[in-house]
């Protein structure tokens, strides 16, 4: 082997060992997004900078703080984040912490579409009021911690069944994470727009709060009329047949062109004023 060629080769090693470190601390990122470590991430970094204007000022015993918060931070970063961490490690044994393929994925976001359509549609008919909200970019387990924890596969049947009345989980919104059910009778932020209609109850206004501050989608099943509902981005989307529903939630979920929905059916809180 040539000098060029070794170098060209050590070259390519370099290039692909940055590739997988920018890879793995990208996946770490996803893994604790939304959830309480990334605001003690933050922490850890403020203590980093605290460190460096500590040295570069020669404020001694602020760097000698520092320094053995650093020093025994490890062991308290294992404790801090031991949840992540064993999700980390659990998917990692089922080969799950590499990324999916591209149709692995549409697969299971078109099921999780089918599943709660068919939900949706066995709901409004019977006239089962219900509250259903998709978690996207934005994280929501501040809003999970407050309900019931189930962490179950999404299925038509397990959606209704939660939301049959008198039973112990009906009272309060469902939300979901990626394909799981994550918990059910959690509260959501109420919205406290001026503009929203007396004739629409706390699910509705519920179901606007939330997507006034997170980017979920969030649907609701009327118990008075079996009429469903979508919010998104703050904004109200009515009385929606069950067709209209079926093409919102797969563009939404599944679909490139999200966003393109008939402005008939559009009730946007902030043009409209009582209803």
């Amino acid at each position: 082997m040539s000098l060029g060629d070794f170098s060209l080769f050590k070259s390519l090693a370099s290039i692909v060992d940055i590739a997988i470190v920018w890879y793995v601390v990208y996946k770490l990122i996803i893994l604790i997004k939304g959830t309480k470590a990334v605001q003690l991430l933050k922490g850890i970094f403020v203590i980093l900078i605290v460190k460096v204007l500590s040295d570069f000022l020669d404020l001694r015993t602020l760097s000698w703080i520092v320094d053995n918060i650093i020093t025994w931070g490890f062991l308290a970063i294992i404790i801090i984040f031991q949840p992540e961490l064993r999700r980390a490690l659990e998917q990692l044994g089922r080969g799950r912490f590499f990324s999916r393929t591209s149709g692995q994925e549409e697969e299971e976001l078109e099921k999780t579409a089918l599943a709660i359509f068919k939900a949706i549609d066995y709901m409004a008919k019977r006239r089962i009021g219900a509250l259903i909200s998709i978690e996207r970019e934005t994280g929501m387990t501040d809003y999970i911690e407050t309900g019931i924890r189930l962490e179950g596969k999404i299925s038509s049947e397990l959606l209704i069944n939660i939301f049959i009345p008198n039973t112990p989980l009906h009272d309060g919104a469902v939300i979901l994470q990626k394909n799981n059910i994550a918990a059910a009778a959690c509260y959501l932020p109420l919205s406290e727009s001026p503009f929203i209609s007396k004739e629409l109850g706390t699910r509705h206004r519920a179901a606007l709060g939330i997507s006034e501050v997170t980017d979920s989608i969030t649907i609701v099943v009327s118990e008075e009329t079996g009429s469903v509902s979508l919010t998104k981005n703050g904004e109200l989307y009515r009385d929606l047949s069950m067709e209209t529903f079926k093409e919102m939630i797969n563009n939404e979920l599944v679909g490139k062109d999200r966003g393109k929905t008939s402005s008939s059916t559009l009730w946007n809180w902030r043009m409209k004023k009582n209803g």
